[in-house]
């Protein structure tokens, strides 16, 4: 308060800046626009919650609905009587529960193949710093700017003969598992994260006699487990909706994801029934592993900007 007892600019800029919106502090008190608030609030809520887990729901009782109803009658299926034999048919005629371990072990590969490439790549520009390092970065950061298929020909003659080896990947889970490590944009990100944590920490680490590996594993590494809950989450999807490098790489039927197995499916002569339920025991999977892990995904995410000194 000033001594003419108005209150200061300051203030009264705070106090407008409070006020800002659609509708004030003082507006919602009252009670004709609390109710219609709390209606549009409502109604947005339900909109949202029909967008979102409307397709999940539909897809859930299209997966024990007949052939005949799910094209003659789309949203009349609701009212259907339920033939759960359809997911079991899909599950072992349509071998869709031999994809789906598949899928999770070509994710789990290319999530561990990510993070080592990665956190190695990160750590050396961000920490180690060699004096070729920027040379390194500059071609790292130059790969973002092609487009990947230019790069499925060279990879897929690599694949079929590695060099100096002179071994084929084909039709092996490695042809999947070592092209995700490397991945430029986790890259950048990592680094840009290293390069938020305080040096003060590895520079005392440094004293105590840690070596490179060990300020690694005792200094970045814990630091980073937001940022590297984004990676693994980032890494699971990619690997889970990837389908024309698995398609050209794995050729065998027994070691193909669901991805690829999916439009097979569709094209042969596999009832509707079928492939509906085979799509939901697709979709139910990653649903499953995002429900139980929901708060350490967003957290990760939430917190992944940097570190305060």
């Amino acid at each position: 308060m000033t001594l003419t007892g108005k209150p200061s600019r300051a203030r009264r800029k705070a106090g407008e800046a409070k006020e800002r919106g659609v509708i004030s502090t003082t507006d919602r008190k009252r009670p004709i626009v609390r109710t219609w608030f709390t209606i549009v609030q409502t109604i947005l809520l339900i909109v949202l919650i029909i967008t979102g887990l409307g397709p999940l729901l539909w897809s859930a009782k299209a997966s024990i609905s007949s052939s005949n109803a799910i094209v003659t009658e789309p949203m009349g299926i609701w009212f259907t009587p339920a033939e759960w034999g359809n997911l079991l048919l899909a599950w072992n005629g349509a071998q869709i529960g031999r994809s789906l371990i598949n899928t999770v072990i070509l994710a789990v590969g290319s999530t561990a193949s990510t993070l080592i490439v990665s956190v190695a790549a990160a750590y050396l520009l961000s920490v180690l710093r060699p004096k070729w390092g920027p040379i390194l970065s500059g071609a790292i950061l130059a790969t973002l700017f092609l487009p990947g298929v230019i790069s499925f020909v060279p990879l897929y003659l690599t694949i079929l003969d590695m060099p100096l080896l002179h071994i084929g990947l084909q039709d092996t889970f490695w042809a999947v598992w070592l092209p995700a490590g490397a991945s430029a944009f986790n890259v950048v990100v990592l680094k840009r994260f290293f390069d938020s944590i305080p040096r003060e920490y590895m520079e005392a680490a440094k004293i105590d006699g840690a070596g490179p590996i060990r300020i690694l594993t005792m200094v970045v590494l814990p630091l980073s487990r937001p940022i590297l809950g984004v990676i693994v989450l980032l890494s699971v999807v990619g690997s889970w909706k990837e389908f024309l490098w698995p398609m050209l790489v794995l050729s065998n039927p027994e070691l193909q994801p669901v991805s690829v197995m999916l439009p097979k499916l569709a094209a042969g002569n596999s009832p509707l029934s079928v492939q509906m339920a085979a799509v939901f025991l697709s979709i139910l999977v990653p649903v499953v592993i995002f429900a139980i892990f929901q708060k350490q995904f967003l957290r990760g995410v939430g917190s992944a900007g940097g570190i305060k000194g």
